[in-house]
């Protein structure tokens, strides 16, 4: 029997787990990156594994984005334009700020979670990954008795899923935090969490698909998917060369509307975009942070890495583009500067920013495109990337090899759209 040939593109954390798990079951993969493996979103996010935490649509989350978006230092923003698109978008996100949609959401996202950290977990040690992996959760820090009341509320819906989160008063994590500065109301410890540098994991990931037998070529840009009748057969790249193939995975992010597009396939993703700023441990304003946290009122993750502190957090809708404002940047310190104790204002060592892809409903977008045999969508997995890339990986695996997959996703595959 032939081996079967796939193609993923896309090299980014989604796209890297995919092909390592089509390589790990002997299929003869070849990864397709336009640019350098792991240089988008991967590149540079928090660098948190947050199992089992619902999406961005939730009850109330339209009100409180109406009063911020605006504010170019606020959690949330969206840069004045004309974009029928957008508009589009946002429209649909908001009629999924509901009670039933969250519900919904969590029938398969707490499941899957518990699956995402064991997976992970699993690929670290099988693979003796050098990517900082540190299980043992993360805390959230609250300032206001609005935010420790939101905090209480994730709390008791995780918990309500079989997660082990806590509530912890102020006291309480002062104690564990040490770096906290006065005035902390409350907060949450979630312990099925964990932490890594996302960029040396896409990377390993990358290098033991290699060594499974997997091609990763960067530099090579695909210009379309080659279809003959209803089958995918392939791609076309930049330059003209066609790679055929039996299968092929479309796994690039906020960029996955482009080639979709040319298939005559709407997909509803908006590129939302995150910032880093990172401060150096020896000498370089980071504080004494050694437990990685996030800031409730900010949605600004602090994540103690080798050698220096991540300030990452954001949501901007701007569109599809890499231009880094101030603000943003700035809003990521001032925010720390509130919650914790010695961030001074040394220049940062890494400035940067990232597209996510964001789902209109919260949801990535993953399985078998209706209609297209042998065409695969791992997209749309908004701020989730990191958390559910192995996973993620595994199922593209079980779809194109077994034809279904072990875990109940159907909530996640393309034809809801």
């Amino acid at each position: 029997m032939a081996t079967h040939r796939a193609l993923v593109v896309g090299g980014g954390v989604i796209g890297v787990c995919c092909a390592y798990a089509l390589a790990r079951r002997g299929v003869d993969v070849t990864l397709l990156e336009r640019d350098e493996i792991g240089k988008g979103a991967s590149f540079g996010n928090a660098g948190t594994i947050s199992p089992g935490h619902p999406p961005i649509n939730r009850p109330g989350r339209v009100r409180e984005a109406v009063r911020q978006m605006l504010n170019p230092r606020s959690p949330l923003y969206v840069a004045p334009r004309w974009d029928p698109a957008l508009a589009k978008w946002l429209w649909a996100f908001s009629l999924k700020c509901n009670e039933a949609h969250l519900t919904a959401c969590m029938r398969v996202m707490a499941p899957l979670g518990k699956a995402a950290m064991d997976e992970f977990g699993r690929l670290v040690e099988r693979e003796s990954l050098s990517c900082e992996f540190r299980p043992g959760g993360y805390y959230e820090v609250c300032r206001t008795s609005a935010g420790a009341d939101r905090a209480r509320h994730e709390v008791a819906l995780l918990r309500k899923h079989g997660y082990g989160a806590v509530t912890l008063t102020g006291g309480a994590l002062d104690e564990r935090v040490p770096a906290l500065a006065a005035g902390t109301t409350g907060g949450a410890h979630y312990p099925e969490a964990g932490t890594c540098h996302p960029y040396h994991f896409v990377l390993e990931v990358a290098e033991r698909t290699r060594r499974l037998g997997g091609q990763v070529l960067t530099g090579r840009a695909v210009a379309e998917i080659i279809e003959r009748g209803a089958t995918v057969r392939g791609v076309r790249m930049a330059d003209g060369e066609v790679i055929e193939a039996d299968s092929v995975v479309l796994a690039t992010g906020a960029y996955s509307p482009e080639l979709a597009t040319k298939l005559g396939l709407n997909l509803p993703i908006q590129a939302g975009k995150g910032y880093h700023r990172d401060l150096a441990s020896d000498g370089g304003g980071a504080p004494n942070l050694l437990e990685p946290c996030v800031l409730s009122e900010s949605s600004v993750f602090c994540t103690p890495l080798d050698g220096f502190v991540r300030f990452a957090g954001t949501m901007e809708f701007s569109g599809l583009n890499l231009h880094m404002r101030k603000s943003r940047l700035e809003q990521l310190t001032h925010a720390a500067r509130e919650y914790i104790e010695g961030v001074d204002d040394t220049e940062p060592s890494s400035e940067w920013c990232g597209l996510r892809p964001v789902t209109s409903d919260g949801l990535p977008i993953v399985g078998p495109v209706p209609g297209r045999d042998g065409f695969y969508l791992a997209t749309g997995h908004a701020m989730l990337g990191l958390t559910l890339g192995p996973v993620t990986g595994r199922l593209i695996a079980e779809y194109i090899l077994d034809g279904s997959p072990s875990e109940d996703v159907d909530a996640l595959r393309p034809e809801r759209f």
